[in-house]
C-alpha cells in the first residue's frame, strides 16, 4: 500500500498537530502519522480516571484538538516510521503491515525522550523514567498510597510530582541535580513569562509538603527482585530512603534518528533549521523538541510556522517570529540551568549495566575508544532500542556521538523490511 500526501507530518504531539492543522486549514492535503494510538504526545496524553495538575493545559489542548478534528487531515495513528525506501517516501509498520507514505513536503515533529544515566540498581523493576511513570499513571497504573522518590533534572520533576500526588501517591522527595545557585536565576528569569510563573506556582502549591533537594541525585537503587529503597546523595550527604518507585531521568534529549536518516544536518544535539523551520534537506521541515528542548509553547509556535510556510502563508508565519525568539531565550536558559554536572559521570561502577538491551556493563564499554568500537566489541547499542538509552548515556559519560544512522530506526519485522509495498497502491 502506498499513500500520497502533499504534506506528511511525523509526530502528533503539540508541534505536529500545530503544523498539520495550519497547513490543512489553508488547503494542503495532510497526513499526520504517529506510533501512538491517539494524538497529543506525552504532554497532552489523556489522564485516566481523574484530572490533576496537568489539567492546566486542558484548555489549550482542547482548542488544538477541536481544530485538528475540524481540519481535513488524514490521521495515521499506530504507524511506526522505520525507513526511507526512496526519496520523498517513508515506510512504516502497523500491526505487522507495512506501507509507504509519499510526500511533497515533510514535517518532522518527533519530540524528545528522557535521558537515563546508569547507576547501580537502575535496572531494577519499579525504577523508571519520570515521564514514564506519569504516562503509566495516566494509563491506569494504581499508585495510591505508594511511596515515590523523584530524581534527576529538569522542570518535569516538579510537574510529575504534582501529577502523582493528585493520583494519591506519597511523593517522598524530589531530588534535582542542579544547584540552588543555578536554579534561583532561572526562577527570577521567569518573570518575563507570567504563564510559566503561574504554572510553576501551581506545581509548587500542589507539592508544598514534598521536600525538594537541590544538588542531589540517586547513588544506588536497592532491592532483590524489585526496588525496596534508594540511596541518595543529598547536598553531599548520603541518605537511604525506603520507596516503592523511583522515577528518575536527567532532563530530555531530542529524537534525532529520523532526521539524521533523511540527511538533515544536526548540530549541538539538535536539528539545524532556518527561520522558516526548513532543515538542510530539501522539502523537509522540523519543529518542536527535535530542534532543541524548549517546551510546549515553543513547540506550538514552531509547528505553526512550519505549517503556514508550507501552505504559502509566509506573512502569517513571519508574524510568529518575534514570539518564537522570546521563547527561544527561555529554551537557552533551560539548557544552561539543567546542564548535567560532572559528578554524575562517577555514578556507574564497572559491573553496572550501561546497555540494558544487550546486558553490556559499563566497565566493558569504558575500555573502548569510540561509539563504533563499543558497538563492534561489546554489542552496546545493538539491541531493540538501537542505542536510544545507552547512546545518550555514552554521549554524556564519554563524549561519544553516533557516527551513522541506518534503517530500521525502530524495530520492524523482517517481512516489513523486505516488503514490496507498491502492490495494492492507493492514493
Amino acid at each position: 500500500m502506498t499513500r500520497d500526501f502533499q504534506t506528511l507530518v511525523v509526530g502528533s504531539g503539540p508541534a505536529g498537530i500545530a503544523a498539520a492543522v495550519c497547513a490543512a486549514e489553508h488547503g494542503v492535503r495532510v497526513g499526520l502519522i504517529d506510533d501512538n494510538p491517539g494524538a497529543g504526545g506525552q504532554i497532552w496524553r489523556t489522564q485516566h480516571g481523574h484530572a490533576g495538575p496537568d489539567a492546566t493545559h486542558d484548555a489549550e489542548a482542547s482548542r488544538w484538538s477541536s481544530r485538528l478534528h475540524a481540519a481535513s487531515i488524514s490521521p495515521l495513528q499506530g504507524w511506526s516510521v522505520f525507513d526511507q525506501p526512496s526519496p520523498n517516501t517513508l515506510r512504516a509498520e502497523r500491526d505487522g503491515e507495512a506501507a509507504d507514505f509519499h510526500y511533497e513536503n515533510l514535517v518532522i515533529a518527533t519530540g524528545a525522550r528522557e535521558r537515563f544515566l546508569p547507576f547501580p540498581g537502575w535496572t531494577l523493576p519499579n525504577v523508571m523514567g519520570v515521564g514514564a511513570i506519569q504516562a503509566m499513571v495516566k494509563s491506569g497504573l494504581p499508585v495510591r498510597g505508594k511511596r515515590v522518590v523523584i530524581a534527576g533534572s529538569g522542570p518535569l520533576l516538579l510537574a510529575v510530582a504534582a501529577s502523582l500526588k493528585s493520583a494519591g501517591a506519597t511523593v517522598v522527595c524530589v531530588c534535582e541535580q542542579a544547584s540552588l545557585r543555578k536554579l534561583l536565576p532561572f526562577a527570577f528569569a521567569l518573570a518575563a513569562t507570567p504563564q510559566k510563573i503561574a504554572e510553576g506556582l501551581r506545581y509548587k502549591a500542589a507539592t508544598r509538603d514534598v521536600p525538594f533537594h537541590t544538588s542531589s541525585w540517586p547513588v544506588e537503587a536497592n532491592g532483590d527482585t524489585q526496588l525496596r529503597s534508594v540511596t541518595l546523595s543529598i547536598q553531599g550527604r548520603t541518605q537511604r530512603i525506603d520507596c516503592d518507585y523511583l522515577a528518575c531521568a536527567f532532563h530530555l534529549i531530542p529524537n534525532l534518528e529520523l532526521p539524521a536518516l533523511l540527511g538533515c544536518d544536526v548540530a549541538n544535539g539538535a536539528v539545524v533549521v532556518d527561520e522558516w523551520q526548513r532543515t538542510t534537506a530539501a522539502g523537509i521541515f522540523c519543529a518542536g523538541e527535535s530542534t532543541g528542548i524548549g517546551g510546549l509553547d515553543l513547540s506550538l509556535v514552531e509547528g505553526q510556522i512550519a505549517g503556514l510556510t508550507i501552505a504559502g502563508e509566509v506573512s502569517k508565519a513571519r508574524a510568529l517570529f518575534a514570539r518564537r525568539q522570546r521563547l527561544s531565550h527561555f529554551a537557552a536558559r533551560l539548557a544552561s540551568t539543567f546542564a548535567l554536572r560532572p559528578e554524575l559521570k562517577a555514578l556507574p561502577q564497572d559491573h553496572t549495566l550501561l546497555c540494558r538491551c544487550e546486558d553490556v556493563p559499563y566497565g566493558a564499554v569504558r575500555r573502548q575508544r569510540s561509539w563504533r568500537a563499543a558497538k563492534l566489541h561489546t554489542r552496546c547499542g545493538m539491541g531493540p532500542c538501537q542505542g536510544r538509552i545507552c547512546g545518550a548515556a555514552a554521549e554524556f559519560l564519554f563524549g561519544w556521538n553516533a557516527d551513522s544512522v541506518r534503517p530500521p530506526v525502530l524495530p520492524a519485522l523482517i517481512s516489513s523490511l523486505a516488503s514490496n509495498t507498491s502492490q495494492g497502491d492507493e492514493s
